[in-house]
This record gives structure tokens, C-alpha cells and sequence, in this order.
């Protein structure tokens, strides 16, 4: 029949896998990098061994990697925002969100480059891997970011929430590593106290002139319109005025 609207499908299963796969991935991210934090250096669990404390360490950041993989994959072969395969590895060249998004790929970058030198640590010297190893911690704030600035969850009571407690994680198990540790590298604990402090207020103020602002999908780099023949999801759950996908 002419002159009927046809209805919009729905959001596709890829869309859903994305936003699932970045959130455990972050979720992982967080407890490896607080795990490390905590339990590093000399400190030795009195319950736990310490090879069973590098297992879980290890396991957990095993986890992360594949849960980043699915959130990259589905992101990708979702086509109503056309990525493509570059924009995983080389930040800043989506056209949508493309701050945002390539915060992710920054990211996804400094945790490869770990597990790579990981596979060859015995080769590449317990000194320099350890220098490369510190990347991971840095990669948790920048997907931090990321998420805060593309998920289409942020305003939902549940994501922020989430952020939160991971926020909270993190910054306990650096204070954690600052009360145990002894005497020395005074510039490297008020460094480290000085971040677990200004991260949570960045974050803050960024959530809220941001993602919890009206307008904040357009400001982002907006919604990249859909592909010919394609339907936008007819009622994505809404993280701002303009929807949008992740």
C-alpha cells in the first residue's frame, strides 16, 4: 500500500553488544588496574599467595582484552555508524564523536602495547617491561573518559553509578599503596596521590558541563547520519536530546 510510514526497527544486536562489551570491559579494567595498584610492589597478601594473586591479576586482564575486543568488533560491523577498522588503532580519525572515540582508541593502543611486550617479557628485560606495564594504569582514565564521552548510558542513574564506584575503587587502592609504602620516591607518591585526587573532580566537571548537559550529542560530534536503506533505531535509550549510538 502507498502513502503508509513504514515503522523503524528497533536498535540492532550489535548496537547492544557495544555499549555490553565497553562496560565490562571498563568494569575488568577497573579491577585489574585497583588489583595492581593494591597489591603491587612488596606487599604480599597475608590469605593469598602471591602466584595466586598474579593468576587472578592476569586472568582478569585477559578478560578485559576480550570484552574490549567484542565492544570493538560490534562497534565496527554495526552499520549505523560507519567506523571502519582504522579508527581502532589510529586515534582522532572518526568522524563521529571523534575526540571521544579516539580517547578509546588511545586506550585500546597503550593496553596492546602491554599485552605485546607481556608475550615477550623475558626478552625484553623485567626494567622495560615494567616502564611499558605502567601504561595499563594509564589507559584507565583515558577509557574512563571515553566512555563518559560516547556512551549512550551516561545519563542513566545505573552508568553513573558505575562510574563512580569504579572511581571510588581506583582512588582507594592507590591511597591504599600510599599508606603501606615506606620511606622514598616522594615525588613519585605525591604524583600519584596528586592524580587519584584530580581525576574524580575532572571527571565531575566534565559529566557535568557535558554528557549531562542538553545538546551534548551534537557538541560530541553528533550522530553520523544512517547508511542508504538503513533505519536509525526508533527509540535508543536516550543518554541526551539527540540519541545517538555508541
Amino acid at each position: 500500500m502507498t502513502g503508509l510510514v513504514p515503522l523503524a526497527a528497533g536498535p540492532s544486536p550489535l548496537w547492544y553488544a557495544t555499549r555490553a562489551g565497553g562496560t565490562v570491559a571498563l568494569v575488568l579494567l577497573t579491577a585489574t588496574v585497583a588489583l595492581g595498584i593494591a597489591v603491587g610492589g612488596r606487599y604480599t597478601p597475608r590469605r593469598l599467595a602471591r602466584f595466586e594473586v598474579s593468576a587472578l591479576h592476569r586472568n582478569l586482564s585477559v578478560l578485559t582484552l576480550a570484552f574490549l575486543a567484542l565492544h570493538i568488533v560490534t562497534a565496527v560491523l554495526d552499520t549505523f555508524v560507519h567506523l571502519g577498522w582504522l579508527v581502532t588503532v589510529v586515534p582522532f580519525t572518526a568522524s563521529y564523536r571523534p575526540l571521544w572515540l579516539g580517547l578509546g582508541t588511545v586506550a585500546f593502543d597503550l593496553l596492546l602495547a602491554v599485552a605485546a611486550t607481556s608475550a615477550v617479557r623475558l626478552r625484553v628485560g623485567q626494567r622495560r617491561w615494567k616502564a611499558v606495564h605502567w601504561l595499563a594504569y594509564a589507559a584507565w582514565p583515558v577509557a574512563l573518559f571515553h566512555a563518559a564521552g560516547t556512551g549512550t548510558d551516561t545519563r542513566l542513574m545505573l552508568q553513573l553509578a558505575l562510574y563512580a564506584v569504579c572511581l571510588a575503587l581506583v582512588v582507594a587502592a592507590v591511597w591504599w599503596r600510599l599508606y603501606r609504602a615506606g620511606p622514598g620516591r616522594v615525588a613519585v607518591r605525591l604524583w600519584a596521590g596528586a592524580t587519584a585526587a584530580v581525576v574524580p573532580v575532572l571527571l565531575t566537571a566534565f559529566l557535568s558541563s557535558g554528557p549531562l548537559q542538553p545538546g551534548w550529542a551534537h557538541r560530541a560530534g553528533g550522530a553520523a547520519p544512517p547508511a542508504t536503506g538503513a533505519v536509525r533505531p526508533a527509540s535508543p535509550p536516550a543518554d541526551d536530546d539527540e540519541g545517538g549510538s555508541e
